[in-house]
C-alpha cells in the first residue's frame, strides 16, 4: 500500500512500515494547504495535528483509510470521509499517561510558580521571599472534569501527592473507573457547579465534541472559588478565551494550558495568544502527548491498524454508523463456491432488502462457509424460503429479528 505520513513518526516504527513492503512517504512538515497536492495517490494517510479538509479528501483518488495518531479526530473532516466510504481510525488511550504527567507538572508549576522562578534567575534577580509562599498540594481538592483515560491517570497521580479527588457522579460511568474512584476515596457530586465551587484545582479532560465546545465559559468560571487553579490539557476550543481573559482581570484565578483556540499548523513559527501572554497563565506548546514513550506506543498501534486494514479488517473506526434498530440478522450456511452468495444477494435485491453488514466465515478445508448478514428491510418467511431453495445453501437461520 502507498502510505503518506504527514506528521512526525518515530524512526524505528517508520522502518517497520517500510520493511512490511509498503511504499511509505514521510513528509512530516505538510500543512492543511499542502495536503491536497500530496495525497492524490495515497491509500492510507497518517496524521497527528495536520488538518484533513474536505478539499484534501476530494482530491484523493485511492484513499481508503485515515489514521489519527492520537485520540481526537476533530481535525479531520469525518463527514466528508464517510460520504466517500473512507475509514477514519484513531489511537485512543496510548498518550494518556503523557498528558497526565504534563497535567501534574502544570499543577506543580502553578503552585510553586516555577516558570517565574526560572525567569527571574535568568534575569539575574533573586526573589526568595516572593517565591516562598506556595500553598502546597497535600490535602487540597482536585476537581476532574472528564474522568476518562486521561482523567483516571491524573487521579492516580494526584492521589499520590495527597490531593483529594473530586468528580461528578455519572450513572453511565464504566464500572472499572467507578471502582478506581472508590479506591481513591473520591468524592462524587450530583452536578458540575457544586464540584467546581468546592475545588481548589480544576483540570479539564473532556473529548472534543459539540457538547464540550465552549463549556468553560463565564458561567463555568464564575463557579470557581478565589485562588483556584484551572488546568486545560484537553482541547483549545473547550475554553471561551475571551470569557477567561475577562475573569483573569477581575478574580484571583491562575491558569495553566497546553492548548489554545487557534494554533499554528506548523511545528515552529510565529504565534500570538493573549491568553498565553497573561501574567497569571502558564502555557506550553500543545505537548501533552509528546513524550518518546507515548509516541512509540501510538506509532505501534498505528502499524497494527494499517496491518489489519491490509488484511481486510478495520480497527478503532470512529465513522461507522450504529446498527439500525430494525435490522434483521440472518445466518446462511452454504457451499464455499463462486456464485452462491451472488444468488443470495439477487434474492435480497428482488425483495428490496439492503445488506447493512456482513461477515463470511470459511471453515477448514474451504468446502463450506457461514455468512452472517445484517439486513434492513422486510425479511419474511417467503424470502427465507427462497434463500433456502438456492443451489449451494444448506440452511438459513434468523439470529435476531426486527419484526
Amino acid at each position: 500500500m502507498r502510505i503518506l505520513l504527514a506528521d512526525r513518526f518515530p524512526q524505528a516504527q517508520l522502518e517497520r512500515l517500510t520493511r512490511r513492503g509498503h511504499d511509505v512517504r514521510y513528509e512530516p512538515d505538510l500543512g492543511a494547504d499542502d495536503l491536497p497536492d500530496a495525497i492524490a495517490d495515497a491509500d492510507v494517510l497518517v496524521v497527528r495535528s495536520t488538518p484533513v479538509t474536505l478539499e484534501a479528501i476530494e482530491t484523493s483518488q485511492h484513499l481508503g483509510l485515515i489514521v489519527r495518531a492520537g485520540a481526537g479526530t476533530n481535525t479531520i473532516d469525518t463527514e466528508a470521509a464517510s460520504e466517500r466510504a473512507i475509514y477514519v481510525s484513531n489511537v485512543p488511550g496510548k498518550n494518556s499517561v503523557a498528558v497526565a504527567e504534563l497535567t501534574m507538572g502544570l499543577i506543580l508549576a502553578l503552585d510553586r510558580q516555577i516558570p517565574d522562578n526560572v525567569a527571574e534567575l535568568r534575569n539575574d534577580h533573586w526573589h526568595k521571599g516572593r517565591f516562598s509562599k506556595a500553598r502546597g498540594l497535600k490535602g487540597r481538592k482536585l476537581g476532574i472534569v472528564g474522568v476518562g483515560a486521561v482523567g483516571t491517570e491524573v487521579a492516580v497521580r494526584a492521589s499520590s501527592f495527597g490531593l483529594k479527588i473530586l468528580a461528578v457522579d455519572r450513572s453511565d460511568r464504566d464500572e472499572e473507573v467507578s471502582d478506581l474512584l472508590a479506591d481513591l476515596g473520591a468524592r462524587l457530586y450530583d452536578d458540575l457547579p457544586s464540584m467546581l465551587a468546592d475545588s481548589d484545582i480544576v483540570t479539564i479532560h473532556v473529548p472534543a465534541d459539540p457538547d464540550t465546545t465552549g463549556m468553560v465559559d463565564r458561567k463555568f468560571i464564575d463557579h470557581l472559588r478565589d485562588g483556584a487553579y484551572l488546568i486545560n490539557t484537553a482541547r483549545g476550543d473547550v475554553i471561551v478565551e475571551e470569557d477567561l481573559l475577562a475573569v483573569l482581570d477581575e478574580k484571583d484565578l491562575w491558569v495553566a494550558t497546553d492548548v489554545y483556540s487557534e494554533e499554528p499548523e506548523v511545528g515552529e513559527g510565529p504565534f500570538t495568544s493573549e491568553l498565553a501572554k497573561h501574567p497569571r497563565v502558564y502555557g506550553t506548546h500543545h505537548i501533552g502527548a509528546s513524550t518518546e514513550q507515548a509516541q512509540e506506543a501510538i506509532a505501534k498501534q498505528v502499524i497494527k491498524i494499517v496491518d489489519e486494514y491490509g488484511d481486510g479488517g478495520v480497527k478503532n473506526v470512529v465513522n461507522l454508523s450504529e446498527p439500525m434498530d430494525d435490522t434483521t440478522v440472518i445466518s446462511i450456511r452454504h457451499v464455499d463456491k463462486v456464485g452462491v452468495l451472488s444468488r443470495v444477494f439477487a434474492v435480497l435485491r428482488s425483495a428490496d432488502i439492503n445488506v447493512e453488514h456482513m461477515e463470511n466465515h470459511v471453515f477448514d478445508g474451504a468446502k463450506s462457509a457461514n455468512a452472517v448478514i445484517h439486513l434492513h428491510g422486510d425479511f419474511d418467511g417467503v424470502v427465507n424460503k427462497e434463500l433456502e431453495d438456492l443451489e449451494g445453501v444448506f440452511r438459513v437461520g434468523v439470529l435476531r429479528s426486527s419484526r
